[in-house]
């Protein structure tokens, strides 16, 4: 049997989804971007989830930037890093695409117990 010589190309949006379901999986994560907006789109489904996902991939490296928001009381810091480094080890292991970075914006703080 040989190999043949093909070429695979994974679409921004297919990385975007990875990186939202992997933050989403964080301890101290209620949802994608803010309360208000989370809530809505929560209820319409994955697909717009990726209005708080940005993807840039140039040369096989992704560069990802990801608004969550977090659950009063967690630590940001704490919360930013396992999401960074969960989407990082989720695109990576997917994809085989190299992450160069994963930048968290905090874009609100979630009163409620469950998850949105």
């Amino acid at each position: 049997m040989t190999a043949c010589d093909s070429t695979i190309s994974i679409a921004g949006d297919v990385v975007g989804k990875i990186a939202a379901i992997a933050a989403l999986e964080v301890d101290g994560v209620s949802a994608m971007g803010n309360n208000i907006t989370s809530e809505i789109l929560g209820k319409v489904g994955i697909k717009n989830l990726m209005k708080n996902v940005k993807v840039e991939i140039l040369e096989s490296k992704v560069r990802i930037a990801i608004a969550i928001t977090v659950f009063y009381g967690v630590s940001l810091p704490g919360v930013s890093s396992a999401v960074q480094l969960k989407v990082k080890q989720a695109v990576e292991s997917m994809t085989g695409l190299t992450v160069k970075s994963v930048t968290v914006k905090i874009a609100g703080i979630s009163l409620a117990k469950e998850k949105v």
